[in-house]
């Protein structure tokens, strides 16, 4: 049993919160919008304090008192995630990171800021040298950089530059161990994947270093395209492109575009959409590209001046699933990778096999240096066999699954677990405390989590992850 008392006491002057009303607010993340599964598992998961470092001095004295006391830690961002990160299984202290929000430096092509500084924010102060993020997420707007890198693994941007795992997306990390004389430990090259997409189960993460990218202006576009595998095949034919600039190339099949209502003015009855952004200097050899695959350009502006009310980017990803929710609530999807030789020939075979349903959605994206397509039909949610059967379909067609709806970090399958992660949480995390039941070491404890059943194999890379 945790000793809640002593534990607020031990923190000192850090601003701590036990308001029931205000303790369950942030115990909760975007997870209950994306899972079903999750939502009912989650009902009665809650913390007991909210605890508000102002700097790292902070953080050292909570990871101490956490130690001393066995208080459970759950770092936590703006609260945008969606596979369970920011859910605290066993109680304990959120650990809200936002207060270290700062951009530390710019320089030669790199960045260096706080966990808690918010994505958009970090572009701000990048771009007027001529610099910006290689990819972010499409919650770029809200998302904080920690979250991102401690619980995300690709994004807009991920069509030029690979994903957040791909060796030099992530250049440096500095986290935190927990126990009673907490270690600031600096992890860099292959060692980053030790504690990206963790979950936050193996150091708090205080600080991190990214490589960026040439700040184009970028232009958006509506595309559509009377036949979907003639979109699959051009979001091919773009992604291969490699004299033009791109950071999005997003799949949207019908019937789903006109479910994200601020896009209706500008697709059509039984046509496929595709999200695109492009390099200003390099749109009008886009469009002749989209005239060679019969498309049509419905919209184009300058990124974030759209019609529609936002950057086109927040209909992609994470967010295509939020907005078609607005429509349909009940509407579900599961996550394929179509990463072989031939990924348009085995996307046709789920194309036939889900033609009932409502659409498939892909997401471009480099992937082990070649071009693949993450992605699933989106569907009406009926039961937890409903979700395996969508899954096995898309394994049979020729797709790695990955498991959106289990809390579980190895059971998501999207990050390999070995005997180095297993060394590096006992170093950072001797008494199991950090977002415990997560990543486990020894048995999974998939009594909590009926998702972890799902039929997932997990993602299989061919870059080694480091010992």
């Amino acid at each position: 049993m945790t000793d809640l008392a002593g534990f607020i006491e031990a923190i000192g002057d850090i601003p701590a919160i036990t308001e029931s009303a205000l303790v369950k607010g942030k115990s909760r993340d975007m997870t209950a919008a994306f899972s079903p599964v999750m939502k009912k598992e989650m009902a009665d998961k809650f913390a007991d304090v909210i605890v508000r470092p102002r700097d790292k001095q902070d953080v050292l004295r909570i990871a101490s008192a956490a130690a001393r006391h066995r208080m459970p830690l759950i770092a936590r961002g703006a609260g945008t995630a969606n596979f369970g990160q920011g859910i605290p299984l066993h109680g304990g202290a959120i650990v809200d990171m936002t207060g270290l929000d700062k951009v530390l430096w710019v320089k030669d092509s790199k960045v260096r800021a706080q966990c808690g500084a918010i994505l958009a924010k970090i572009d701000e102060q990048t771009r007027p040298q001529g610099w910006e993020l290689r990819m972010h997420s499409s919650t770029k707007r809200t998302a904080t950089l920690g979250g991102y890198i401690g619980g995300g693994h690709a994004g807009i941007g991920s069509c030029t530059y690979g994903i957040l795992r791909d060796r030099g997306n992530i250049l440096g990390l500095e986290v935190v161990s927990v126990e009673e004389d907490p270690k600031i430990v600096e992890v860099r090259g292959d060692d980053v994947n030790l504690v990206h997409h963790a979950y936050g189960t193996n150091g708090i993460i205080t600080e991190i270093e990214l490589p960026l990218a040439p700040a184009w202006p970028w232009r958006e576009a509506v595309v559509l395209f009377d036949d979907f595998m003639e979109s699959v095949r051009f979001s091919q034919s773009l992604a291969t492109s490699d004299g033009i600039v791109k950071k999005l190339i997003s799949l949207a099949g019908w019937p789903m575009p006109p479910m994200m209502k601020p896009l209706q003015p500008y697709v059509r009855d039984g046509k496929s959409l595709v999200m695109c952004l492009i390099a200003a200097p390099f749109f009008e050899t886009f469009e002749v590209l989209v005239a060679e695959h019969h498309g049509e350009i419905t919209y184009s502006c300058l990124e974030g001046e759209g019609a529609y009310g936002c950057p086109l980017y927040e209909f992609s990803w994470g967010h295509t699933r939020l907005q078609v929710n607005k429509t349909d609530p009940s509407i579900v999807s599961v996550i394929g990778l179509f990463a072989s030789d031939d990924p348009v020939r085995d996307i046709a075979k789920s194309y036939k096999r889900f033609a009932h349903m409502q659409g498939l959605h892909f997401e471009v994206k480099r992937f082990d240096h070649r071009v693949a397509f993450q992605g699933a039909p989106f569907f009406r949610f009926e039961s937890n066999e409903q979700l395996a059967e969508v899954m096995n379909g898309l394994a049979e067609d020729g797709a790695m699954i990955a498991n959106n709806h289990t809390f579980l970090v190895k059971e998501g399958g999207m990050k390999t677990v070995d005997g180095g992660d297993v060394a590096f949480k006992r170093k950072m995390d001797p008494y199991g405390l950090m977002n415990p039941g997560k990543l486990s070491l020894d048995a999974p404890d998939t009594a909590q989590s009926s998702g972890a059943a799902l039929p997932s194999e997990g993602w299989k890379y061919q870059q080694p992850t480091a010992a």
